[in-house]
């Protein structure tokens, strides 16, 4: 249980328990977070983590070390809390039981009601009653998008401040001697079309499959299969890569595709974007509010206007380059240093002395 902190420096909590190494864009926002939240926040900063994760945490942040675990058991530890405190913030939805101290929960989609086809039913479940009870609880609510903030109010009548998220530190444009060094370390065609996230149905890899074999081009694939989905036919899984040669990797890259049916965010091709690359998506509207138009897009599921512009990128070079220019310019005003000081402002707005 967490209960508060009697002394001069306050201490946040934060719920960490979903970070993985390999994980994605929920990781990916615990991580950089993490990083940029202790120097705008007068607190000490502590983050419950599992051990397989250590390792992620900034050195200003104290790990509060979890065993490995997952679905029940890591919701049963959110619920328990971890040790006393002045402030708790659920960085993946989940919060404790109690006691009474200030609590913010960032929710990153509603997927789980808005499209629970796409998921097991025991996770559906499960996952509601942590998402129902945590904006119970939450004495304020972070959106990582408008989109995500309006589906968290349709559903819950809850106000969300939205926060967007940034692409990380190392998602810059890389030099040729980086997008060589991870062409030869994956072996990569001249020319290919790269797909980053988990291979998942709500990412329609097999419209994004379509459109590539029949302008007769390569889809790369990273990530995992989840629960049990394969990937499709004609396509090659580079697996899990490191995160530090994804610049590189969105780089070398001809186009950078997204067929996402559904995003709460969209962190991929944001990121794509700051590396230079030239993207090709759908228009889901979370993503929508962050690139605007510099991104090229197709009805999700329509293989046929995938195909129009896939053709048209390929050949043009020029094009290519002045939407990836284009891009990095509508970035320029997302960071983390911005999502923290944004988050911090949540915290004092329900009266927390950080």
């Amino acid at each position: 249980m967490s209960a508060p902190v009697t002394g001069r420096t306050p201490r946040l909590v934060v719920n960490a328990l979903p970070l993985d190494p390999h994980g994605g864009g929920v990781s990916t926002y615990i991580r950089e977070l993490l990083v940029a939240l202790p120097p705008v926040v007068g607190a000490t900063v502590a983050a419950a983590v599992q051990s397989t994760a250590v390792g992620e945490l900034p050195s200003d942040v104290e790990p509060l070390v979890q065993p490995p675990s997952r679905g029940v058991r890591r919701a049963l530890s959110g619920l328990r809390g971890f040790g006393a405190a002045d402030l708790v913030h659920g960085l993946d939805v989940d919060l404790p039981l109690g006691p009474r101290v200030p609590m913010v929960s960032t929710v990153h989609d509603m997927a789980l009601y808005d499209i629970p086809s796409v998921f097991p039913r025991h996770r559906v479940v499960g996952e509601r009653l942590l998402v129902q009870h945590a904006l119970r609880r939450a004495d304020a609510v972070i959106a990582v998008s408008a989109f995500t903030a309006e589906r968290v109010k349709a559903r819950f009548g809850r106000d969300a401040v939205v926060v967007h998220e940034a692409p990380g530190a190392g998602m810059v444009v890389p030099s040729a001697g980086d997008v060589e060094r991870v062409r030869t370390r994956y072996r990569l065609p001249e020319t290919f079309v790269l797909h980053v996230g988990n291979i998942e149905p709500r990412k329609d890899l097999a419209t994004l499959a379509e459109g590539c074999r029949r302008v007769d081009v390569p889809l790369l694939l990273t990530g995992a299969p989840l629960w049990g989905h394969r990937q499709p036919r004609g396509t090659t899984t580079l697996g899990h890569v490191d995160r530090s040669d994804l610049p590189a990797l969105f780089a070398a890259a001809t186009v950078v595709g997204y067929a996402s049916r559904y995003e709460g965010f969209g962190l991929p091709p944001v990121e794509a974007l700051a590396c230079g690359a030239a993207v090709v998506s759908t228009p889901v509207p979370a993503l929508a509010e962050v690139v605007g138009d510099v991104v090229d897009t197709f009805p999700p599921g329509d293989a046929d206007a995938l195909e129009r512009i896939l053709r048209r990128l390929l050949a043009d070079g020029e094009e290519r380059s002045a939407r990836a220019e284009a891009g990095r310019a509508r970035l320029a005003g997302l960071s983390w240093e911005r999502a923290a000081r944004e988050t911090a402002s949540v915290y004092r707005s329900i009266g927390a002395s950080v």
